[in-house]
């Protein structure tokens, strides 16, 4: 969803058409789901270009006219903007709906979806959709939540299923306390059969979980494991503060678009010589030199998860005396300081992979414990011909020369 940042630095669809992808990558990183700030301003250039100006009314029109608009979007833009009485279906309402109707079985199958898209349909204020659909889903997040769900405080729970079945289920336990039999089922309760919405009879209703036995989801597949060799190339900089390349990702899949330092997907299981030297074949092509695979400086592993991908960049530094000469025919790069680097359209991940070369970098310049010198004492090259000068750290190390 668009952020405040968004709205001050483009208040209109022109604004944000005329917009580079640069632009708008930068603005969005850290933000996750970096497709999404690609899509918003293809959606506002077709409106600009293709429909001269004009919004689609309609969640039907939406969803087939804008690139990255969806079933959602379309819905929640058409009702709360325009007035169209058409339902909406997110997480939320998800949540409120199934436990509003004991809706058991798997609430992401697409059976169960079209049902729900069906239900929140009918269900919809005619006068007021927007406001019906902003309600239903603020129940959702606010009431009716994943865990420890406030029942006593909601507002349709004499409506709600679920909560009836507590509550049966309470009376049942008293009554069975004073020797009663069994309670007459409800002639509302679904019977147990071919119905494609209620519980598998392999998953029983769990007493315990009460109204949050709704929704029941599959179980989720594991991310998938990836393992990438990173490489924070460093120099000085003209006036002396260092410079890092970063390098552009392709325009499709993963983070497209944003910049990164240096990276290699590796194998699993490899040795770290090997994830050595594929990491230096690799810088090999982009600076047209040779590259000593033990010159690479292993900084640590640095783990960032995805939606999908459990990802592990194996982080090294090298450090570049001279300047180099990258293949223009590669990915774009550029040079850039740390505060451009942030500045730039660099995921999350990529700014822990900073973070932990700048860590390494503070441990190594650090004293070592139990090397003070005495108090008085100069250190070896001290008596530089530019007294009140900071030396830098090489000149610091230097053996003093003979007189």
């Amino acid at each position: 969803m668009p952020t405040d940042g968004d709205m001050q630095k483009w208040p209109t669809l022109q604004a944000l058409a005329q917009a580079s992808l640069e632009e708008v990558n930068e603005l969005w990183a850290g933000l996750g789901y970096y497709s999404r700030g690609k899509r918003l301003q293809e959606a506002a250039r077709k409106v600009v270009s293709e429909l001269a100006g004009r919004m689609p009314r309609t969640a039907e029109e939406l969803q087939k006219l804008l690139p990255g608009v969806g079933r959602y979007t379309a819905g929640a833009i058409a009702s709360i903007s325009y007035g169209q009485a058409t339902g909406v279906v997110d997480g939320n309402v998800i949540r409120v709906l199934c436990r509003l109707r004991c809706i058991g079985a798997d609430s992401s199958s697409p059976a169960v979806i079209d049902w729900l898209w069906d239900m929140a349909n009918v269900l919809v204020d005619r006068s007021r959709p927007g406001d019906f659909n902003q309600a239903l889903m603020e129940l959702g997040a606010t009431v009716c939540v994943p865990k420890s769900p406030l029942c006593g405080e909601c507002p349709v729970k004499q409506h709600c299923q679920a909560w009836r079945r507590v509550e049966k289920e309470l009376a049942f336990a008293s009554q069975k306390l004073f020797g009663k039999g069994p309670p007459v089922p409800d002639v509302e309760d679904c019977g147990v059969g071919d119905c494609p919405l209620c519980p598998p009879a392999t998953e029983p209703w769990d007493s315990s979980l009460g109204v949050t036995n709704f929704p029941r989801k599959a179980a989720k597949k594991p991310p998938r494991a990836m393992r990438t060799a990173t490489c924070v190339l460093e120099r000085r900089g003209c006036h002396g503060a260092p410079e890092y390349l970063i390098v552009q990702r392709p325009s499709s899949g993963l983070l497209a678009g944003l910049w990164e330092f240096p990276s290699v997907p590796l194998a699993q299981d490899l040795q770290e010589e090997k994830e050595r030297e594929e990491l230096a074949d690799h810088l090999q092509a982009w600076m047209g030199k040779s590259v000593a695979a033990k010159g690479l400086q292993f900084i640590g592993e640095v783990i960032h998860i995805f939606s999908h991908i459990h990802q592990t960049y194996v982080v090294y530094s090298l450090h570049l005396d001279g300047d180099v000469t990258l293949d223009p025919a590669l990915s774009p790069s550029r040079w850039v300081t740390e505060d451009e680097f942030h500045a730039s359209a660099v995921s999350t991940a990529m700014k822990k992979v900073l973070k932990a070369h700048e860590k390494q970098q503070r441990k190594e310049s650090s004293p070592v414990k139990g090397s003070k010198r005495k108090r008085g004492a100069k250190a070896p090259g001290a008596g530089s011909p530019c007294p009140g000068t900071q030396l830098s750290l090489r000149a610091f190390l230097q053996a003093p020369t003979a007189p």
